[in-house]
């Protein structure tokens, strides 16, 4: 199928439409110029997740860390002490 439909053309292939975008997003047009998007909840949840953890100084100072090679790992058993 395709990434992009017109209004007329969503609403007509409605179910088909919702189902491709379970796999990517799916841009709806009007008159030639992109109106919507119509994307999975999983997807829009991640979306909300990352802006959330880019919200987060304390978690974009650790993501820094990391990429600076400077990060400290340390087993999972020690989240049970």
């Amino acid at each position: 199928m395709s990434d992009a439909y017109t209004i007329k053309t969503a609403q007509q292939r409605f179910s088909a439409v919702v189902q491709e975008a379970t796999d990517h997003p799916v841009t709806i047009t009007k008159q030639g110029k992109a109106v919507a998007v119509l994307m999975s909840m999983e997807r829009v949840e991640a979306i909300a997740e990352t802006m959330e953890i880019l919200a987060d100084p304390k978690a974009m100072a650790a993501i820094r860390k990391h990429r600076n090679g400077r990060a400290t790992y340390h087993d999972v058993s020690v989240l049970e002490e």
